[in-house]
Parts: C-alpha cells; sequence; structure tokens
C-alpha cells in the first residue's frame, strides 16, 4: 500500500541541477518569470545588434556606390559620354588649321595649297577609307575629308617594316581613316582632317592619337558621319 507522502513523478515541483551533485531548490515563480524576460531581453539586444550592423553595411555600400556614380559622370562630362577626351579640349602642339576651304564637286585634278591637301574641292566620289600600300587620288581622299574622316599619309622610305605595321595598327578597325604612302613627304608621317593638319616626327609620335581624339568624326567637318564606305577603291588596298 503506497504511503500517502508518495506522489506521481509528474506531480512533483520540477528541480534545477546542483552542480555538486544533489538536487538544487525548485525555481519560483518570480525566478522563471525574471529568466523568461532575461532571455527576451538578450535576444532583443541580438536583434538590434544585427540590425545596426545591417544598416551601417548599408550605409558603407550606398556610400561607395554613390562615390562611383560621382566617379563615372565626371568621366563621361570629361569624354563627352563617349569613352573619348572631350575634342574641344584637347590642345596639340604643331597642328595647322585652315578656314575658308571650299567644298564643290569638281572634275579631274585639283591643285592643292596643303601637300598633302586638308580639304578644298574635290571629285564627286569619295575613297573607301583603309589602308593603301599605294599612293591614292587626292581627289577622291579629300571627299572623306569632308565626311569626317582623318587621312594618314607617310613617307615610306621613312616608314617601312615594323614602324609601317605600328602605323597601321593605329588605323585598323577605324572605319574613319585612310591611310596612304606619300612619296617626298616632308615628315615621316602627316594627319589631315578637315580644315587641320600636323606634321609627326615618327609613328610613335604621341600627337598622333591626340589628333584621332580631336578630329576623327569631328562635327566640323561639312558632311559629318556620311558614309566612308560604298564609294570607290584605289589600287593597293589592304583593309
Amino acid at each position: 500500500m503506497a504511503s500517502r507522502d508518495q506522489r506521481p513523478s509528474s506531480a512533483r515541483p520540477s528541480r534545477t541541477g546542483d552542480p555538486n551533485g544533489g538536487v538544487a531548490a525548485p525555481l519560483s515563480v518570480k525566478q522563471q518569470r525574471d529568466a523568461r524576460r532575461a532571455a527576451k531581453v538578450a535576444a532583443l539586444k541580438k536583434q538590434q545588434a544585427a540590425e545596426k550592423r545591417n544598416r551601417l553595411i548599408a550605409i558603407v555600400l550606398g556610400s561607395v556606390a554613390a562615390v562611383a556614380v560621382v566617379g563615372l559622370v565626371i568621366t563621361l562630362v570629361v569624354t563627352g559620354g563617349s569613352g573619348r577626351p572631350d575634342p574641344d579640349s584637347i590642345d596639340i602642339a604643331g597642328v595647322e588649321t585652315f578656314d575658308d576651304l571650299t567644298a564643290n564637286h569638281v572634275e579631274g585634278v585639283v591643285d592643292y595649297t596643303q601637300n598633302p591637301p586638308a580639304g578644298g574641292d574635290h571629285a564627286a566620289a569619295w575613297l573607301n577609307c583603309g589602308i593603301y600600300s599605294e599612293p591614292v587620288p587626292s581627289e577622291n581622299a579629300v571627299h572623306d575629308l569632308e565626311h569626317g574622316a582623318v587621312w594618314i599619309t607617310y613617307n615610306p622610305d621613312e616608314v617601312s617594316g615594323a614602324d609601317l605595321e605600328t602605323l597601321q595598327g593605329a588605323a585598323r578597325g577605324e572605319t574613319y581613316i585612310t591611310m596612304s604612302p606619300w612619296p617626298d613627304l616632308e615628315s615621316p608621317v602627316v594627319a589631315s582632317a578637315w580644315g587641320a593638319q600636323v606634321a609627326l616626327d615618327g609613328v610613335d609620335d604621341e600627337r598622333l592619337q591626340q589628333f584621332l581624339d580631336r578630329y576623327l568624326e569631328s562635327p566640323d567637318a561639312p558632311e559629318p558621319g556620311a558614309a566612308c564606305t560604298g564609294g570607290v577603291d584605289a589600287p593597293g588596298r589592304v583593309s
């Protein structure tokens, strides 16, 4: 027969473990409530710390993105949005400019003032832009300049072999460049655009790239953007 002091285990009050191996006294209602409150406070602090950390990360990322956007805007302003420097900001040492050039379509040979020419009356058919290994008709090449092309001429006695390959490399892939030899040219290389020309010291002269940045497809040409293909070829076309 069971003693009156014996109760089912489920009815006994919960006790905490004693680190010394015994059985600790059961937690009071207040202690249990305080323990639950402490757990909630700890969880809340952890959540708040995570939210603060996420806000700081968002602020840092936003600042980096803003700096990147400002840098992009500045770059686009400086380059005119094309990836190239603003043409009007480029100052090229030794460049000559020519005003009041006529742009009539004529037949036959034209006696040009510049050598090579940098504009003036020209043939009705333009020369297909590209690289030529032989001299090309000036009257057709000047028509290219009218469309915004740059005409690169070189002295074949001074530019050959690896130097010629380097020079041709500047023209490959560009739709609006014509390149051809010009026997007895006073400078190793001359770059011409409509109304502008510069004599260069060689194929590595940095002013060549400056000239291309300034005048290639320039809106100052009489017919900028007009075709540089679909015209006529001259002998010796390489590409």
